[in-house]
């Protein structure tokens, strides 16, 4: 790969949103936005390397997706006003043509149209890794390891769905935003989850996809600084992140908690993640601040013996009653083991096992046949353990329940 080439990519991640999001408010149409911006990275990626990087290379970028979105349009023969709106001042400078205040409402649009709960789950995070992110689709492909064509696939939908529920682009009004605001944070949060313990494939952690996250989250705080739970989930992730270095070992297999090398978690984010905290708790924590608290406990304690399991208790408590999920009440059950014991543990488990919710997840079985193996019932800890390994598919996490198969034997 050439400097010319890098220079195209690494300033495209950066800039992508912002271009996209100003075409998206020039033309009033959210997909030949995006299809613009897309035929000026292609071209760059011909000409920089053959020409050299212009001297406003990010100008270059925004004045030849505004062409080639005046020649869809002509083409296509919309409205004479349509066309005079964006071909007005097409080459000025892309510094001189928006004001700052003006690209952070065109970011945050952006934002708000990709995660916008007409589309569906997939669709939210393959269209915002795409056009807010600055993907490719064979990065994002690679990233949930699916094939190209299924991305592609998602996003062309996303963007149809989009024209056709006739979507405006334009940051929701005060009364919406907080609303619709959980949407956007869930479709970080979902990114986020699959980088910091990947699905399915062999490995268990997926750092770029996690990163960028993290970035996004970033880029979100920058537009909307004065909302707590971003905030909140900027801090969960970096204290979260703040683990990745010693959750595995030089293998790639996992390393659990109790097993991990804590001078090997990454103080830069643990401080990261409890400034970001900090910011979030004078309002009041929400879930992803009671989540961000939860992982600041694990990030001060020197082990797990050392861990305040009842603060962590109660943590999760709170989080249960303003966020009900079963998976809340089964993180809270692995922390009631630590504090009191096994016994108590499983009769949380069992509860959570009789509604049926996380009978999809190998999540449930792992966790009650380790409760079951501390208890010293076998027989009944190796049936929930297989179950976990057959449903399980992360091969690295499979890897883990096989061992622990093995040392019941």
């Amino acid at each position: 790969m050439s400097d010319a080439t890098r220079a195209v990519e690494a300033i495209w991640r950066i800039e992508s949103a912002r271009i996209v999001g100003a075409l998206a408010r020039y033309t009033g149409d959210f997909a030949l936005a995006e299809d613009a911006a897309q035929e000026a990275l292609a071209e760059a990626l011909v000409s920089w390397p053959e020409h050299g990087q212009p001297a406003n290379p990010v100008g270059w970028l925004m004045t030849t997706a505004k062409r080639r979105a005046i020649d869809t349009i002509r083409r296509a023969g919309v409205q004479r006003e349509k066309y005079e709106a964006i071909a007005h001042d097409q080459d000025e400078a892309y510094a001189d043509d928006l004001d700052v205040e003006r690209i952070d409402d065109d970011v945050l649009a952006l934002m708000f149209v990709s995660c916008h709960p007409v589309l569906s789950k997939e669709a939210r995070v393959a269209l915002t890794l795409r056009v807010v992110g600055g993907l490719s689709s064979e990065e994002i492909a690679r990233a949930f390891l699916v094939p190209v064509p299924t991305i592609q696939a998602r996003i062309t939908r996303a963007k149809k769905t989009i024209a056709a529920a006739k979507i405006p682009f334009e940051v929701p009004s005060p009364d919406q935003r907080r609303e619709r605001l959980a949407g956007v944070l869930n479709v970080l949060y979902l990114i986020f989850t699959e980088g910091s313990t990947a699905t399915s494939g062999e490995d268990l952690i997926r750092t770029d996809l996690a990163r960028e996250a993290r970035r996004l989250t970033r880029v979100l705080i920058g537009v909307l600084p004065d909302e707590p739970e971003a905030y909140g989930l900027l801090a969960l992730m970096e204290l979260t992140a703040s683990r990745f270095p010693a959750r595995t070992d030089a293998a790639g297999d996992p390393v659990l908690l109790e097993d991990q090398d804590r001078t090997r978690w990454d103080q830069g984010a643990v401080r990261r993640g409890l400034a970001a905290l900090d910011q979030a708790t004078p309002r009041g924590l929400g879930p992803y601040g009671l989540q961000a608290a939860i992982a600041a406990t694990h990030a001060v304690a020197d082990s797990v013996e050392n861990t305040d399991w009842e603060r962590i208790i109660v943590l999760y408590e709170a989080l249960g009653r303003i966020a009900p999920n079963p998976i809340v009440d089964l993180n809270r059950s692995v922390a009631v083991a630590m504090a009191h014991g096994p016994l108590r543990a499983l009769e949380i488990v069992d509860r959570i096992a009789e509604d049926k919710r996380l009978d999809h997840t190998h999540l449930l079985p792992t966790v009650r046949g380790e409760l079951l193996r501390r208890l010293g019932r076998t027989v009944e800890a190796r049936a929930e353990l297989e179950r976990a390994a057959e449903m399980c598919t992360n091969e690295r996490e499979r890897a883990v329940l096989r061992q622990k198969l093995a040392d019941l034997t």
